[in-house]
């Protein structure tokens, strides 16, 4: 059998095991587990060695994961947990790494009080996530797909927005053209908010009207065959003024400099400065109240952070956002994002909708 890319990121983590001195690894989450087996069920756990690969799911999924997975697949009557440590004391394994970012304490009890009297249960963070950080060229691909997706919703909703429509209405919009051009969902819940409300960095949708005069922040993420793409875009009903001109020129151009600080080699928080840097050249940096940007892939965030105080350093083959807002009470919020994949010498910016402040 042809080896696939989940036989290979199983090989790579099994590879870890022996620095770690671990027997073996437990893999619970569900971005992990889709990551290393291309399971896409709800309940499953990974046990891996230097040699063997074993998925425990329940029968929901016994025809499921025998189309998904390329591993050993182990149907369960009950909870997964006692077959776990069944087949952790057949296999004789001592010390076994666990996910403890990702487990809840319920399972990790559970876990514990199962668990055979000479094998140990030793926390491991960021195994996963730390290979899941550089994309293949296939997910790339991937991700490239949904970012279209969700453009195109975002260009194909822009022109029913008018005065009078309710915030809530406008989310639901998108969401809808996002499902019917091939999303499975969004990505996270889609952000709208106008006037004021724009002041607030993860603002729920409402029931609020939009009305004249009033900036509209649309942040919007699709999830296509399981990645996920961001894009933040701004709207203005009306005229904008020159307060208004000054402030989404400032954040325009910090998002331009942060792309522009973007490759292999760079550290995280260079990029974080560059934006940061322009915003305070505006006398806006105390506006700026979130970091630059973040990675994403099966999940909606993940590593790297990039923030004032992140040393991660780029890498060819990353999927990240860069993001830069500003955020004054009483006037509004203005924030402009793309998803962008760093590259040895630079990016290469996957979002292609336009970046100017849309009026209507």
């Amino acid at each position: 059998m042809t080896e696939t890319q989940f036989d290979s990121r199983r090989e790579a983590v099994a590879a870890q095991l022996p620095e770690r001195q671990l027997d073996g690894f437990l893999v619970s989450f569900s971005p992990n587990l889709r990551y290393l087996t291309g399971f896409t069920g709800s309940n499953g756990n990974l046990l891996l060695t230097a040699g063997k690969a074993i998925l425990f799911t329940d029968p929901r999924y016994q025809i499921q994961a025998a189309q998904e997975v390329t591993c050993r697949v182990h149907i369960s009557k009950g909870p997964l947990v006692p077959d776990v440590v069944a087949a952790i004391g057949k296999l004789g394994l001592r010390r076994i790494g666990y996910e403890p970012a990702r487990m809840t304490c319920d399972s990790l009890d559970s876990l514990r009080g199962h668990m055979p009297m000479k094998s140990t249960l030793v926390p491991v963070n960021g195994c996963v996530e730390a290979l899941r950080m550089i994309k293949s060229t296939d997910e790339v691909e991937l991700i490239r797909r949904s970012v279209l997706t969700n453009s195109r919703a975002f260009e194909t909703t822009v022109p029913r927005v008018k005065v009078g429509m309710k915030e809530s209405d406008l989310a639901a919009e998108l969401e809808y053209r996002m499902r019917r051009l091939g999303a499975e969902k969004p990505s996270f819940e889609t952000i709208v908010a106008g006037g004021a409300r724009s002041a607030l960095p993860h603002a729920q949708p409402t029931s609020v009207r939009l009305a004249n005069g009033q900036l509209v922040v649309v942040d919007m993420g699709a999830l296509q065959d399981g990645y996920c793409s961001d894009m933040t875009r701004m709207l203005f009903l009306g005229n904008p003024t020159a307060k208004v001109k000054r402030a989404y020129r400032a954040v325009l151009e910090a998002q331009l400099a942060g792309i522009d600080a973007v490759r292999a080699g760079v550290a995280t928080a260079r990029v974080d400065a560059a934006a940061r840097n322009v915003l305070k050249g505006y006398g806006l940096a105390e506006a700026f109240v979130h970091s630059t940007g973040h990675g994403l892939g099966l999940e909606i965030h993940e590593p790297p952070r990039i923030g004032k105080k992140d040393k991660t350093k780029l890498a060819a083959g990353m999927a990240i956002t860069i993001e830069p807002g500003v955020y004054i009470e009483g006037f509004g919020g203005i924030r402009i994002e793309d998803t962008v994949i760093v590259t040895d010498t630079g990016c290469e910016i996957l979002t292609p909708t336009d970046k100017s402040l849309r009026v209507i």
